[in-house]
């Protein structure tokens, strides 16, 4: 019988993406995906170091794991649990000491090892651990093929930092920036259509920063790879995601402008509207730098929609440096956005700076930054009221007969047909803005040429 494999997964799309490769690099070994823990042969954390208290949360999860794990043993059947992504490589050694009932613990850069840790545990029992940064690039380790993902799929392009933002982690749990070469990303992308893949999202911890070897030598920009990508059969939607500010060249506001596939909608982290606060943050960029790419942007591209991240309460914020960041969210006017009180992460910079403020402080911040924020995206949302989009269907909804799409903006609709419809871009009208979705009917032939 062929054993099953559960996921759970934490995070990024990037640590999506990275799921789906793992559950790809274990196929061979027989597993085939669990609907829930319980069913579960192995099961695997794929854990996000980036959120508050996420290292106490894993060790939470892990021990309502292990309570599944002692009933499977006691019916004969056993169960290998694995931690990877962040965590496991922030943590390492310490989830095996405090977990002891954990089998293997992988860092991101080694996950192309799981079938040879698994094999290690069974040989030889005992706990595996692969936390290390290889020297050589996993992607050339991956399955050239794997299981078909539906209309949308991720593709990773690039990975790590080289940044060092003060407040973040990644390039010490992900390492520094690598980009993969250009012809495997094709075969992969053409993969993916194959498949039945519509919609593409090129995934990086730095995506902008790609600078992959072109086939015939040479290094390709992401604006090049996005125009490459475009033309392969069947791929009808282009996006990518998270980008740096310092690294949104004059290649990749062209591919905007000039590439019909490549979605209007961009997400592109300020983080602070104060320049003292970039400053210590590490940002490499002014608000006055940002605001001249959102005009640079717009010109190229004047139905771009912009997303973006937020950190308040980062020590020493002042309430006139919040207020920079007010207004700076107040011009740029986002039709979605993601705001964060400051944690302090481990081994960061930032954790040991001094004037650390007040969880009070940043609640309240927080709640004022929301409610503007909040108020753009209800904005944007109500403007595309009697407009017509092409939506990508991604699957059914919870009522019967009721679809559920993505517009360009990556806005969720939902609107009545038929289930042969999902996978497809259909014609959508939309009716209605709800808090976070919209509403809409399938258009007909004739009001879309109108």
């Amino acid at each position: 019988m062929a054993k099953k494999l559960f996921v759970r997964t934490y995070g990024c799309q990037m640590n999506v993406y990275d799921s789906a490769r793992m559950a790809d690099v274990l196929a061979p070994l027989g597993y085939a995906p669990a609907e829930r823990p319980e069913a579960a042969d192995m099961v695997i954390l794929n854990t996000c170091h980036i959120r508050e208290k996420a290292a106490e949360k894993t060790f939470s999860e892990l021990g309502r794991l292990n309570l599944v794990k002692q009933e499977r043993q006691a019916r004969g059947q056993d169960m290998t649990i694995a931690v990877a992504g962040c965590v496991a490589q922030a943590e390492g050694g310490e989830i095996l000491r405090r977990a002891p009932y954990v089998d293997i613990v992988v860092g991101p850069q080694s996950y192309h090892q799981l079938p040879e840790l698994v094999a290690r545990v069974a040989r030889a029992g005992g706990q595996a651990l692969a936390t290390d940064f290889p020297a050589e690039p996993k992607f050339d380790h991956l399955p050239d093929d794997g299981a078909a993902r539906g209309p949308q799929a991720f593709l990773s392009v690039q990975e790590g930092c080289d940044k060092f933002c003060t407040f973040c982690v990644v390039p010490y749990t992900r390492g520094s920036e690598y980009s993969r070469g250009v012809a495997a990303i094709l075969a992969e992308a053409e993969r993916l259509a194959r498949q039945g893949a519509v919609e593409i999202t090129l995934l990086g911890q730095n995506v902008n920063a790609f600078h992959g070897e072109g086939p015939g030598g040479g290094i390709w920009g992401l604006g090049r790879l996005l125009r490459r990508i475009a033309e392969i059969d069947g791929v009808r939607r282009l996006r990518y995601t998270t980008s740096h500010p310092g690294d949104l060249d004059d290649e990749l506001i062209r591919t905007h402008r000039d590439e019909a596939k490549l979605m209007p909608f961009l997400h592109l982290p300020v983080q602070s509207g104060s320049d003292r606060i970039l400053q210590a943050m590490n940002r490499r960029h002014t608000a006055a730098d940002y605001l001249r790419l959102v005009e640079r942007l717009r010109a190229a591209r004047p139905d771009l929609a912009l997303s973006s991240d937020f950190i308040v309460g980062f020590p020493g914020e002042t309430e006139a440096d919040f207020e920079a960041t007010l207004a700076l969210a107040e011009q740029v006017g986002f039709a979605q956005a993601y705001s964060f009180k400051y944690s302090p992460r481990p081994g960061t910079p930032a954790a040991l700076m001094a004037d650390q403020m007040p969880d009070e402080v940043k609640v309240e911040r927080l709640g004022r930054l929301h409610e503007r924020l909040e108020h753009h995206r209800l904005a944007f949302n109500r403007a595309t009221v009697g407009r017509i989009f092409e939506v990508l269907v991604e699957r059914p909804g919870k009522k019967p007969g009721q679809l559920i799409g993505r517009t360009p903006y990556l806005q969720a609709i939902h609107f009545d047909g038929p289930t042969r419809l999902t996978g497809t871009v259909v014609p959508v009208e939309v009716v209605a803005a709800h808090g976070i979705s919209l509403a809409g009917r399938v258009a007909i032939a004739e009001e879309v040429a109108a």
